[in-house]
């Protein structure tokens, strides 16, 4: 199979990005994912709740709880920081990405990988300031792609962007 892909991709409005993955890129789209989850208010719940309880140990007297409440609130805390570095860990080695978004999907282009994902797969989008985060039609959304807009060669793309997603997925 020689196309790998590229076969689909049409070259009528189409938007480029070219950027190395970071872990500022994987650690906003684990945030936004949380975020759509509501995974963000639970973390939270959780992470206070220890931290309340390291308090009252502390207040008693018990040194090992007081460690352990600790590193139990700071862990949760840090779940999605976790995430970031273990997902970068898992794609970071790819080098450079490119891609290329089409009326007919995402096509990602490494040097070792030709991944391309029609609309269908996603259930929308949610942009921030710098990234734009496609979030899979999974119930438990295992599957996002971040967008981060410094691959975009200008504001002008950014927009070509905007106006190709809001044509074929729902602003979540």
């Amino acid at each position: 199979m020689d196309h790998q892909g590229r076969d689909i991709i049409q070259d009528t409005d189409t938007v480029e990005l070219a950027y190395r993955p970071s872990r500022s890129d994987l650690l906003r789209a684990v945030l936004v994912r949380e975020r759509i989850r509501r995974l963000n208010l639970l973390r939270w719940l959780f992470a206070a709740l220890f931290a309340l309880l390291t308090v009252l140990q502390a207040m008693s007297g018990w040194t090992l709880s007081v460690v352990l409440g600790g590193f139990c609130a700071i862990v949760i805390w840090g779940i999605p920081h976790l995430q970031a570095h273990h997902a970068l860990r898992t794609v970071g080695w790819q080098g450079d990405y490119r891609v290329t978004v089409t009326d007919t999907g995402v096509t990602t282009v490494t040097d070792h990988v030709t991944l391309t994902q029609r609309w269908s797969v996603f259930r929308g989008y949610r942009e921030t300031r710098d990234h734009v985060v496609l979030l899979s039609r999974d119930p438990n959304i295992l599957l996002v792609e971040v967008l981060p807009k410094r691959g975009a060669a200008g504001p002008a793309d950014i927009d070509r962007l905007r106006a190709l997603l809001g044509r074929h997925l729902p602003r979540v």
